[in-house]
């Protein structure tokens, strides 16, 4: 699929105004396009994660936790990114859903490099293979250059927006529990693009 759809628009914030589990599922396909440090890197979305609300345990602002400095952009309104840090190494990019004042979130697990493969190559140093480049959110994040700068930033506008791509038919899609969590992890909130050999997890 090309990047360079000349008539491809950032989502409006009326597509992240759903819940999380729908936004996920719709997110499918999209356009994830970086020009942090003025170069350009694109994938399509192929995986993702819903956290649904404060009534997800597994959420960052699940009710137990509550409002915090690091999960205060899941607060924002819906279609901006809130980015944190794992692990105190990895940097995992979500997208803000529903409504302000509600916190819920979208993971993006796993991209479909697209364009800028010399760019992502560079970033993550030690991949080997283009399957590995975006294969999982901490990689996905260092090969776009995305860090805690881009916490809080509207997804519609440069340097981090996600435009319309060709969202990926029903029957395309997988649904499976999350991954990387003890609480609420039976919970079917993951999605993926069938046979994409770029998800992280099967």
């Amino acid at each position: 699929m090309s990047a360079r759809r000349p008539d491809a628009l950032p989502l409006p914030q009326s597509f992240y105004a759903r819940g999380a589990e729908r936004v996920a599922r719709a997110l499918l396909g999209q356009l994830l396009v970086s020009t942090i440090g003025e170069t350009r890197a694109v994938g399509r979305i192929v995986e993702t994660e819903a956290y649904i609300g404060p009534h997800d345990d597994a959420s960052h602002a699940a009710e137990r936790i509550g409002r915090t400095m690091r999960n205060e952009s899941m607060f924002g309104p819906p279609g901006i990114a809130y980015v944190y840090r794992i692990y105190g190494v990895h940097w995992c990019l979500n997208v803000v859903t529903d409504r302000a004042e509600y916190p819920a979130a979208v993971l993006i697990r796993a991209l479909e490099p697209i364009e800028g493969l010399d760019v992502m190559r560079v970033r993550r140093s030690v991949v080997r293979t283009e399957r590995d480049l975006c294969s999982g959110p901490g990689k996905l994040a260092q090969a776009l250059g995305i860090t805690g700068a881009q916490d809080g930033h509207p997804l519609d506008s440069p340097p981090l927006c996600i435009l319309e791509g060709a969202r990926v038919p029903a029957r395309r899609v997988v649904t499976r529990t999350r991954v990387g969590i003890t609480r609420a992890h039976d919970l079917p909130l993951r999605f993926y693009e069938r046979g994409n050999p770029h998800v992280s997890r099967w």
